[in-house]
């Protein structure tokens, strides 16, 4: 085993000391990227924390993103500089923690002369590649798209363009890694369980806690983080009995998955007449993801679906620069995520601020709320929301997730423990370790080999550690349900096919229902019980 503590479920590492607590230093109400971040960094530090997601991780919005760690170089032209210095510097602090769920991924924009002339473009662009230093990701040029391969599936017309880097990320695994790791440092995690009541008293919190089916628990907790991302404002005022100082605006944002459109690994940003941009991205080896829209949200916060006219525009926005037109027709797969962004009175959602604000009351027991945030800062955004907790909290431990890898990331060590050169950072000591593992398990088809590594890293092994049993789907046995199941809460089909890997997206009806049968029969029901069996 690649480590002492992987041996060991989230779920049995939290019943390891019995039930769960009646008191804890910190809860943490939500568990999308912001929640999972902190929950990690604050336990890392010493800090006994509960976290609870009222439904599954990542279930929501950092499932839902675009799947890049990017700087945002459309930001430059709204002049949000800091956002953009910090968002650039974070990237490759990132990919170098995770190279197995994160990989550099250089973009193309083809330049179109109607839109932004080509001063601005390498005005922008230089300042892209000078805000923050940069040891993995490549520099700004310019292409002739009539040579390079990105010109070939693109309408003649478009004849120059300009390659730079920024980032790939599985985010629904991100946050997945980030709640291993806390649970590992001792943190407790219930998914399908609510915060329904959080009410300070005697300079603490008395939280009361619901799980799916009804049953109640009550806790104490020092302090009382709500990272709730688009129901944060109603958290605070119906759960938590505060008065909320910031205001959310709710944004959608949707994609559209089609065919592959290309074949080359480079990626697109494509410049829209209304001044917004998409990307055009390769995805899952087979498809392309096209996004995102940013259209104001007034439902529910939790039934949010593209709807036509979104569809409409990405399919016409592409086509604007393919060759072979996108048609709605095409689309295979959609999603659409809630961004809960700081309302900065912004006439134009696409120009809302996409910073986030940590608003810290200390007074009669610790309260900090998370408002807004993009995934690239989630670490920075932790290590600031920890950095303001920790000293009301006396932690013994400081600021330490900078140089840390995430569950898996940590290829180097493996590769020095095996003898094997680990080579230069990145994607070259991933190909090194998905290279090793197809030769210590040359029986096992090579796709499936990469998509486990790419998924587990070098935890890859437990799941392959003794027999893989019946092939639930192609490419999906139970050993991998298994672990799914005991290690990384999947509680349902749904989690497996959607967040904890996308195979759904190549699977038919047919096999997907297989799954579902399949978890039906082996899992409890998600209405019986959350991840930490037991209340007491």
């Amino acid at each position: 085993m690649r480590s002492p503590r992987t041996a060991r479920a989230p779920a049995e590492i939290a019943r390891a000391g019995g039930a769960l607590p009646a008191t804890c230093d910190v809860l943490v109400v939500g568990g999308g990227i912001n929640g999972a971040g902190i929950a990690r960094d604050l336990a890392g530090r010493g800090a006994s924390v509960v976290l609870c997601e009222k439904d599954d991780l990542a279930g929501h919005t950092s499932s839902s993103s675009t799947k890049l760690i990017h700087g945002g170089l459309r930001y430059l032209e709204y002049y949000e500089f800091s956002l953009v210095k910090k968002a650039l510097a974070e990237r490759e602090v990132l990919l170098k923690s995770a190279p197995h769920i994160m990989w550099p991924l250089r973009f193309v924009m083809p330049h179109d002369p109607g839109m932004r002339p080509v001063w601005m473009i390498r005005a922008g662009l230089f300042l892209y590649d000078h805000l923050a230093r940069r040891e993995l990701l490549a520099g700004s040029r310019t292409v002739d798209l009539r040579r390079h391969p990105a010109g070939e599936p693109l309408k003649p017309v478009f004849t120059k363009g300009f390659v730079y880097s920024d980032g790939w990320v599985d985010d629904a695994r991100l946050v997945v890694l980030n709640a291993i790791d806390a649970v590992e440092r001792g943190a407790r995690l219930l998914t399908r369980c609510r915060c329904i009541d959080a009410r300070r008293h005697d300079g603490a919190w008395r939280i009361r806690l619901q799980q799916a089916d009804g049953s109640e628990r009550q806790l104490v907790a020092r302090a009382l983080v709500n990272a709730a991302g688009p129901w944060a404002a109603q958290f605070l005022s119906e759960h938590a009995h505060a008065p909320r100082a910031k205001s959310l605006r709710l944004v959608k944002g949707s994609h559209i998955v089609v065919p592959k459109m290309f074949e080359h690994d480079h990626a697109y940003i494509f410049q829209n007449p209304d001044k917004r941009i998409i990307f055009a991205i390769p995805y899952e080896h087979d498809y392309t993801l096209i996004g995102t829209t940013d259209v104001e949200h007034h439902g529910p916060i939790g039934e949010v679906r593209i709807d036509q006219d979104e569809i409409a525009y990405l399919c016409a926005q592409a086509s604007r620069y393919f060759a072979k037109a996108v048609q709605p027709e095409h689309v295979v797969w959609t999603y659409a995520g809630v961004r809960p962004l700081l309302d900065d009175e912004s006439g134009d959602p696409s120009a809302v601020t996409r910073d986030y604000q940590l608003e810290f009351d200390a007074a009669d027991g610790p309260l900090m709320t998370v408002w807004g945030g993009k995934i690239t800062t989630f670490r920075k955004l932790a290590e600031e929301a920890a950095d303001q907790i920790a000293p009301a909290l006396k932690l013994p431990r400081g600021a330490w997730t900078r140089q840390a890898t995430l569950p898996g990331g940590d290829l180097a060590e493996w590769m020095t423990e095996q003898g094997i050169a680990p080579g230069r950072a990145g994607t070259d000591r991933f190909a090194r370790y998905a290279a090793a593992l197809e030769q210590r398990h040359a029986g096992l088809p090579a796709a499936l080999l990469q998509r486990l590594a790419r998924a587990y890293g070098t935890r890859a092994d437990a799941v392959l550690e003794g027999p893989l049993g019946a092939e639930v789907a192609p490419g999906l046995h139970e050993a991998e349900l298994r672990y799914l199941h005991e290690h990384e809460w999947a509680l349902a089909a749904d989690d497996v096919l959607w967040r904890r890997s996308k195979l759904g997206l190549h699977y038919t009806p047919a096999q997907r229902e297989a799954v579902a049968a399949w978890c039906a029969r082996h899992w409890p029901r998600v209405t019986d019980r959350s991840t930490e069996a037991a209340w007491s």
